[in-house]
This record gives structure tokens, C-alpha cells and sequence, in this order.
């Protein structure tokens, strides 16, 4: 798989997105906010490929974001574009954790460091659940590897 930045390898889900003119705040750069915007987009794609994602509005089995942490390291302007990784570091019994990378295209760097805990829901119930083993299974294969459980 070719990646668009070096330090996107080992990420099995990039996701690249524009930056639009709107995204800027009243200081000149991107708000804080489109940064994790980027990273649920992300997020996304990676519980659509590992068939987490539930048919909307949830009634079953899904998803439900439990934390979120950005460690911002540059500022972004427009024009740019975001390349924007998603991987599994961990994984527990009724949760699992994801590391997002935020990367500049025009300043060739990583502008943000995210973690996000995803714990598995039954909405229905309105109670954790564990992680489903076949997406535990397509957490590994979508990996290559295995990840470890806490």
C-alpha cells in the first residue's frame, strides 16, 4: 500500500481531506475543532471496515465514542489538505483504543497527535457489551497483526 507520508506507515486507514476556507477561525488558522472532525472521519471508515458501524439511528450492537484527547502540534491555514490515519493500539474486553495522526500536506509534517476509547454499546439496552469477536478478528486482519488486549 502507498502511503502519503512517511509517518502515516503503519496506519491502516488514511483518509485525505481539503481544508475549506470556512475551517479558519478569527485567528488565521484552523480551528481546534476541525482537527477532530477529521479524526471521526477517520474513525469512521475504520468501524465501517471492521463492521462496527451500525445501520442509523443504532438499535443493535455499536459504537460510542468514551474519550478524546489532541496533542495540536502546528497550526494549519488554507489551502492544505489533511491526511488523516486511524489505528488500533489496544484493545479490552468492551473497548478499544484508536491513535489518529493529523498530517499537512503543505507543511509536510504531523500537525496532531489523537487518542480516542471506543466502547462497544447495545444501544437498545443502553449498556456495554463486549467486542464482538468477529471484530476482533477484522482489528487483526486490518493490523497485520495482533493487537494487544488490556
Amino acid at each position: 500500500m502507498k502511503h502519503c507520508h512517511e509517518s502515516l506507515i503503519g496506519f491502516p486507514v488514511v483518509v485525505t481531506i481539503p481544508l475549506l476556507w470556512g475551517d479558519q477561525d478569527a485567528f488565521g488558522h484552523v480551528n481546534n475543532l476541525v482537527y477532530l472532525r477529521w479524526c471521526e472521519t477517520a474513525r469512521v471508515e475504520y468501524l465501517i471496515r471492521i463492521g462496527l458501524w451500525p445501520a442509523l439511528p443504532p438499535a443493535g450492537v455499536g459504537p460510542i465514542l468514551a474519550s478524546i484527547s489532541c496533542d495540536y502540534k502546528r497550526p494549519l491555514t488554507y489551502p492544505d489538505m489533511a491526511y488523516t490515519g486511524a489505528r488500533v493500539t489496544r484493545i479490552g474486553n468492551r473497548s478499544f483504543q484508536l491513535q489518529h495522526r493529523v498530517v499537512s500536506k503543505a507543511l509536510d509534517t504531523v500537525v496532531a497527535e489523537v487518542e480516542s476509547t471506543i466502547v462497544v454499546l447495545d444501544y437498545g439496552k443502553n449498556k456495554t457489551v463486549p467486542l464482538p469477536e468477529h471484530c476482533r478478528k477484522a482489528i487483526e486482519d486490518l493490523e497485520s497483526k495482533p493487537v494487544g488486549r488490556s
